[in-house]
């Protein structure tokens, strides 16, 4: 082997190695950017479960709290670029394959694309919140009746929200049954957790996975009634969705439950950025 062919394949390996750690940056930032919204949305509504709530616990209620927060540009600012690095991760996984031996499926790239797209969204409102506190933050629940109220008007729209909507509640069901049976142990590097770390981390993991999908089981229900009575208000965003909780016979303690399962699987975002396999 010459020379010329050693310095080719070195200078090709360096570009592997720094895409893979600029790949490896992004997916961290994104994951701990992701665990601060849950962890600011899920305290929100705990705060409404006790009556002491005067905020929404949605991205524009977690947003306007981070900013009353010292230095509260600056963690924006940070918040916006962690989600653009999700929403990058998740594009390249889409374009090259996620790491684990399913990852080039098409079923696991449509995924990641579909997850670019939500990210890259979510990323843009953070910083146009950043840049204008009266843009980006907008009541999740006015958009979501929105949204549905211009679907409706379309040709077959009822069927399309219907549809929408059992998506979401289906998302629901598989995230919480997925946390449920901790197959999120398959993406983390097992060699570096402790037991007692691997103990917090499926603490977190399964309550916090929980919850999250009972809530997007929710959404998704919501979604489909709107559809079946023709009635966009019956549409609920995220604030709404978490609040319907304490209006069933549990009361402020599902709510309560619900939002403590939400900044549970904060920190297990956190914990997914230290040990994930990227």
């Amino acid at each position: 082997m010459n020379m010329g062919t050693l310095a080719r394949r070195g200078r090709t390996d360096a570009r592997r190695a720094a895409n893979g750690s600029v790949r490896e940056g992004a997916a961290r930032a994104g994951l701990t950017a992701r665990g601060v919204i849950y962890m600011l949305v899920g305290v929100l509504a705990l705060r409404i479960a006790f009556g002491d709530g005067d905020r929404q616990a949605d991205r524009g209620g977690a947003l306007a709290e981070l900013a009353d927060k010292p230095f509260g540009a600056l963690l924006l600012w940070a918040l916006g670029i962690g989600l653009v690095g999700m929403a990058l991760w998740r594009l390249t996984e889409a374009l090259f394959g996620a790491s684990g031996k399913d990852g080039r499926k098409a079923r696991k790239r449509l995924a990641s694309a579909a997850r670019c797209g939500f990210y890259a969204f979510v990323a843009s409102s953070v910083l146009a919140f950043a840049v204008d506190r009266d843009n980006g933050s907008g009541s999740s629940d006015r958009q979501s009746r929105d949204v549905t109220a211009r679907a409706l008007e379309l040709p077959a729209g009822p069927w399309l929200v219907a549809l929408g909507g059992a998506v979401v509640a289906g998302a629901g069901v598989w995230i919480g049954v997925r946390a449920a049976r901790r197959k999120y142990h398959k993406e983390l590097r097992p060699g570096e957790l402790s037991r007692r770390t691997r103990a917090l981390v499926d603490v977190t993991g399964v309550g916090g996975g929980i919850a999250r999908g009972l809530v997007f089981a929710a959404a998704g229900a919501f979604a489909v009634r709107a559809a079946v009575d023709y009635e966009p208000d019956r549409a609920k965003g995220l604030d709404d969705t978490l609040r319907s909780f304490a209006q069933t016979p549990a009361g402020p303690w599902l709510l309560a439950g619900v939002a403590a399962g939400l900044v549970l699987f904060g920190m297990f975002s956190f914990a997914l950025a230290r040990w994930r396999r990227v």
